[in-house]
C-alpha cells in the first residue's frame, strides 16, 4: 500500500454517528479487507429543513478520509460510497452538494449515495438477488432482483416500522397498562417490568410523550418483553409472535421470486436479533411459511462493509446493483 494505490472510501451514517473506512480497489471488484481501522464519530449527522445536512456530513467525511489516507501512506480515492439513514427521503441536499465537495477535495468523480438499507443489503448478501430485513429500533425491508429495488416499511414508529424494537416496546407497554387498568389483554408480568423500568404507570405518559427520542425509549422496553416471553408470559409471547409475523410479511413484500433457477436469499440484520429465541423462533417459522421459495442466509458483514463493497465495485466497473434516484444514486459514470 502507499502513494500508488487506489482506494474506495465507505461511509456508514446513522443515528449513533458516522463510521468511515478505506479499502484497496482490486480489478475484480471484490472487497478483501479494510485498509485500516475505521474512523468513528459518535455525533450523528443532523436533519434540518432541507433534509440531511450535507455540510455536516462533509465535515465528518473529509477529515476522516484524510486521516485514513495518511495512515496508509497516501494513495488516491477512486470511488466513494456513502450509506446514510434517511438518504432516500431526506437526501436531496446531500445528492446535490456532496459529490462536488468530494471532487474538489479529493478529485474523486465516482460517488455512490445509498440509502442505509442498500448498504445493509450489500454488506449482508453482496451483489446477489434476495432481500435484507434491517431490524433495530425501526424495521425496513429492501430487496432486489438486480434490475430494480423494492422497499417496504421503514416509515417510522407512527406509520409503520412494524415488528421493530419500538413496535415491540409499545405493544408491551400497552399490555402493561391494560393490566394496570384491569382491562382484558393485560399482562401482570409486563406491568411489573414497566414499574421497575419507568416507575408508577400513571406517570408514564408524562415521561414518554414530551420526549423527542420516543422511538428509542419505546424500543428500550423490547428486551423486557422478550424476557417475559422467555419466562412463559403468554401476552408477551404473543407480542413477539406478532412482531415475527410483521417482519416475515415485510420480507415477502420485497423478496424477488426465483429466476432461471437462482434461489433468492434473505438475511435478517440489526440489533433486534439480540432478543434471541423469543423473536427468532417464531420469526424463522413464519419466514418458512411466507417465503418457501427463498433461502435464509446469515449476514456476511455490516452496512460499513456494504458501503466499501459498493465503492470498490464502482471503482472497478463491476457494480451490479441497479441505480435508483433515491435508493442508489451514482454520479461520475
Amino acid at each position: 500500500m502507499g502513494s500508488g494505490e487506489r482506494y474506495a472510501l465507505g461511509v456508514d451514517s446513522g443515528g449513533s454517528g458516522v463510521r468511515v473506512a478505506l479499502a484497496p480497489v482490486r480489478d475484480d471488484g471484490r472487497t478483501v479487507t479494510h485498509a485500516s481501522p475505521p474512523v468513528v464519530s459518535g455525533v450523528p449527522v443532523p436533519t434540518g429543513p432541507g433534509g440531511l445536512d450535507a455540510d455536516a456530513l462533509a465535515g465528518h467525511l473529509v477529515p476522516a478520509a484524510r486521516e485514513l489516507l495518511a495512515r496508509v501512506g497516501g494513495g488516491r480515492l477512486a470511488a466513494v460510497c456513502v450509506g446514510a439513514a434517511g438518504l432516500a427521503t431526506l437526501g436531496d441536499q446531500v445528492r446535490a452538494r456532496l459529490p462536488g465537495v468530494l471532487a474538489q477535495e479529493f478529485g474523486v468523480r465516482r460517488v455512490a449515495l445509498a440509502a442505509d438499507a442498500v448498504t445493509a443489503y450489500a454488506g449482508a448478501l453482496g451483489q446477489r438477488p434476495g432481500a435484507v430485513l434491517a431490524a433495530g429500533t425501526g424495521l425496513i425491508g429492501v430487496g432486489t432482483d438486480l434490475t430494480a429495488w423494492r422497499r417496504a416499511d421503514g416509515w417510522g414508529h407512527l406509520l409503520g416500522d412494524c415488528g421493530g424494537g419500538a413496535w415491540i416496546g409499545r405493544a408491551g407497554l400497552e399490555a402493561a397498562m391494560r393490566a394496570h387498568d384491569g382491562r382484558a389483554g393485560g399482562s401482570a408480568a409486563l406491568l411489573r417490568r414497566l414499574e421497575a423500568v419507568f416507575g408508577p404507570p400513571g406517570e408514564l405518559p408524562g415521561l414518554l410523550y414530551p420526549r423527542t427520542d420516543r422511538p428509542a425509549v419505546l424500543a428500550s422496553f423490547a428486551p423486557e418483553v422478550a424476557a417475559c416471553a422467555a419466562e412463559g408470559d403468554p401476552v408477551a409471547a404473543g407480542v413477539m409472535a406478532e412482531a415475527a409475523g410483521h417482519i416475515a410479511v415485510t420480507a415477502a413484500a420485497v423478496c424477488p421470486r426465483p429466476v432461471a433457477g437462482v434461489v433468492p436469499e434473505v438475511a435478517f440484520t440489526g440489533g433486534l436479533l439480540r432478543l434471541g429465541a423469543p423473536l427468532l423462533v417464531p420469526l424463522y417459522e413464519r419466514f418458512a411459511r411466507a417465503l418457501p421459495y427463498a433461502r435464509r442466509a446469515e449476514a456476511l458483514g455490516s452496512p460499513l462493509d456494504g458501503a466499501l463493497l459498493i465503492g470498490v465495485a464502482l471503482a472497478a466497473d463491476r457494480l451490479a446493483f441497479p441505480y435508483d434516484p433515491r435508493m442508489l444514486h451514482v454520479s461520475g459514470q
